[in-house]
C-alpha cells in the first residue's frame, strides 16, 4: 500500500461549505478534521477556507465546488465559477485563489464529480467501472466517474438541467430562472424537484413535510426521470442518490420502482432483475462523499 498523504480538501456547495484534511492513499481514507460554514459571499468564505488550511502541512487541495464551472486548461478563465445563479460567485477564480493563498498544487472540480469519484475509491461505487452520483439539494447536479476519472468534455455534467415531463396536476411552474415553465413547454429536473421547488410547491421545506405521502410522490416522478435518463445515456454501473432531499428515506423504493416501470425490462443485466436496491442506492460515505473525493482529486494529482 502506497504511503498515506496528507491532502486538503474542499466542498462547495450551495448552502454550506465543508473543509477538512484527510490522510489519504490508493486504498483509504481518514478525516482527520472538517469543518463547516455557510456558503454566503466569496470573498469571506473563501478566505475563511483559506486560513482553516494553515494548520494542517497539505501536500495538495482538490475542491468539489458548485458549478458550473470552466475547467478547460487552455482556457483563459480556467478555474472560475461561471453563470451561477449563487450571487456573488458569478465568474469567481477559484482555484487562482487558493492556489495562491494555500500555496499547494489545487484542483478543481464539480461537486458531483468530485462525489462521484469519492464513492467510486472508498464508497458505494468501490470496484466498479462507471459510477453516476446525483446530488438533490439546493439544487441538483449529476457526476460521472469513469475508470476512476471524472467526467469532462464541452464542459462537465450538467444533468440537473436536463428536461422533464411535469408531473399531472402539478401547477408549480419552476424555481430555475433558466428553464422555468414560462419559458419552455417543460422545465427542468431541478426546476421540478431540488429542495427550493419542495418548498415553494408545498408551503414547507421537505424536511417537514414527511408524512405527506403526495409530496414525495411527485417528486419519485420527477426524480425517476432524471435516474432513467442517465441509466440510459451513460450505463453507468451504479446510481448514488445524495443531497439533503435524499434524507427522505421513503423517496429509495418509489423512484427505484417507477425506474423499474420506465426501464421496462429494455435493459438487461443481473443487477436489475430485482428491486433495484443494489442498483440505485444513498452514497456509503453519507455527506463525506464530497469531502473524499476532494481529497481524492488532490491525491490524484499528486500521483499523475
Amino acid at each position: 500500500m502506497r504511503k498515506e498523504m496528507l491532502i486538503g480538501g474542499i466542498e462547495a456547495g450551495g448552502t454550506k461549505i465543508v473543509c477538512g484534511a484527510a490522510e489519504v492513499t490508493e486504498e483509504g481514507i481518514h478525516i482527520l478534521d472538517r469543518m463547516r460554514f455557510a456558503t454566503g459571499r466569496p470573498e469571506e468564505a473563501v478566505r475563511k477556507a483559506a486560513d482553516y488550511f494553515k494548520d494542517f502541512p497539505i501536500k495538495a487541495l482538490g475542491v468539489a465546488c458548485f458549478g458550473p464551472l470552466d475547467l478547460r486548461k487552455d482556457s483563459a478563465t480556467y478555474g472560475h465559477i461561471m453563470a451561477t445563479p449563487k450571487k456573488g460567485w458569478e465568474h469567481f477564480d477559484l482555484l487562482g485563489f487558493f492556489e495562491k493563498e494555500i500555496g499547494v498544487p489545487a484542483v478543481l472540480d464539480t461537486d458531483v464529480n468530485g462525489a462521484a469519484l469519492g464513492e467510486g475509491a472508498y464508497g458505494a461505487g468501490k470496484g466498479k467501472s462507471v459510477v453516476a452520483y446525483i446530488t438533490v439539494g439546493t439544487g441538483i447536479g449529476v457526476g460521472l466517474s469513469i475508470g476512476g476519472k471524472p467526467l469532462h468534455g464541452l464542459v462537465h455534467p450538467e444533468g440537473g438541467h436536463m428536461p422533464v415531463v411535469r408531473a399531472p396536476g402539478d401547477t408549480y411552474e419552476g424555481c430555475c430562472t433558466f428553464h422555468r415553465d414560462s419559458f419552455l413547454p417543460a422545465g427542468c429536473l431541478e426546476g421540478y424537484a431540488a429542495g427550493p421547488a419542495i418548498e415553494k410547491r408545498w408551503g414547507e421545506k421537505g424536511e417537514n413535510l414527511g408524512s405527506r405521502s403526495e409530496v414525495w410522490e411527485m417528486e419519485a416522478f420527477y426524480l425517476s426521470q432524471g435516474v432513467s435518463q442517465i441509466a440510459l445515456l451513460c450505463s453507468p454501473d451504479i446510481i448514488i442518490l445524495g443531497g439533503g432531499v435524499m434524507h427522505q428515506a421513503s423517496l429509495f423504493p418509489m423512484v427505484r420502482e417507477r425506474v423499474k416501470d420506465q426501464m421496462h425490462g429494455y435493459v438487461h443485466a443481473p443487477i436489475l432483475d430485482g428491486d433495484l436496491s443494489d442498483y440505485i442506492v444513498p452514497p456509503a460515505l453519507g455527506d463525506d462523499a464530497g469531502l473524499a473525493g476532494a481529497c481524492r482529486m488532490g491525491y490524484d494529482w499528486l500521483k499523475s
